[in-house]
């Protein structure tokens, strides 16, 4: 069994908050550190004791790691899954409060498979219905962490799964910021690739949906005008989908080609129709 030494019973520490300070001191607080070669071992480290000489005093206690750690780490899949599915396994009522125990600065066993380049760890866990777009305390994700730590195939992952690329954190920066900070130029053009994609998919989802609610608005299409609009985004949608590889240029064409066909007919829509006034009777 891996154990670490902890502080002692004078710290007034409880196991799990003991088992945190050996859990996950990673980045700078969220960056990754210079030598990437002796990440594992930073898992592993404890946060030092401003005085030195009164922490020599104090007795020490071998803590156990969280058990989940180290499939995590490792990419144990079939391991990790044994905590969550196996009824017999010791820790299979704690795996969820396992998973999701997180450190001073709120990362959790999440972060560690991301910052250990654990993309299968992290579909798998994904599964169980873990929230992927958790924020830290000073707001990093999941996909911050993968961006500055250059993993570009758990970026995929994320991505794949839905996260919000958007999310920003205490600096304002999205994951495709952080991983510019870094120098991650891998992960800065998968993010940009990304970011085109939503673009693309979020203004035909707009597109549609002052169509379809055009009776609530001041103007009204044409039945023709609308089966226009609605075949176009379904053809960009079906593009979207089919289009996996599509390069930024291709998919910010494919935007300019929805626009070029919705702006006139929305143009038309907002300008106001002549009433033709009644003829009066002589």
């Amino acid at each position: 069994m891996v154990t670490a030494k902890a502080r002692g019973p004078g710290s007034g520490e409880s196991g799990s908050a003991r088992r945190s300070t050996v859990f996950l001191e990673l980045m700078e607080p969220e960056g990754p550190p210079e030598s990437e070669s002796s990440e594992k071992s930073v898992f592993f480290s404890q946060q030092e004791d401003d005085d030195d000489e009164e922490e020599a005093k104090e007795p020490e206690e071998t803590v156990t790691l969280n058990p989940l750690l180290q499939p995590a780490l490792t990419g144990d899949v079939e391991g990790l899954q044994k905590f969550f599915e196996d009824p017999e396994n010791p820790h299979h009522e704690q795996a969820m409060q396992l998973l999701l125990e997180e450190d001073i600065v709120g990362r959790n066993l999440l972060y560690a498979a991301c910052m250990a380049g654990q993309s299968d760890v992290i579909r798998a866990l994904a599964k169980y219905g873990v929230n992927l777009n958790e924020k830290t305390t000073r707001g990093y994700t999941l996909l911050h962490c993968a961006a500055a730590w250059g993993r570009l195939e758990t970026l995929k992952a994320l991505v794949e799964l839905d996260v919000d690329i958007e999310a920003l954190n205490f600096r304002e920066e999205r994951a495709r910021d952080v991983a510019a900070r870094y120098s991650q130029t891998e992960c800065v053009e998968f993010l940009d690739w990304a970011d085109a994609r939503l673009t693309l998919k979020k203004y035909i989802a707009k597109v549609s949906a002052a169509v379809t609610d055009t009776e609530k608005g001041p103007g009204k299409l044409f039945k023709e005008d609308k089966n226009t609009v609605l075949t176009a985004c379904c053809v960009k949608k079906e593009w979207l989908e089919t289009h996996l590889e599509a390069s930024i240029n291709e998919i910010f064409e494919q935007k300019q080609q929805l626009e070029d066909i919705v702006t006139p007919i929305f143009t038309k829509m907002a300008t106001p129709r002549q009433v033709k006034s009644a003829k009066t009777v002589g």
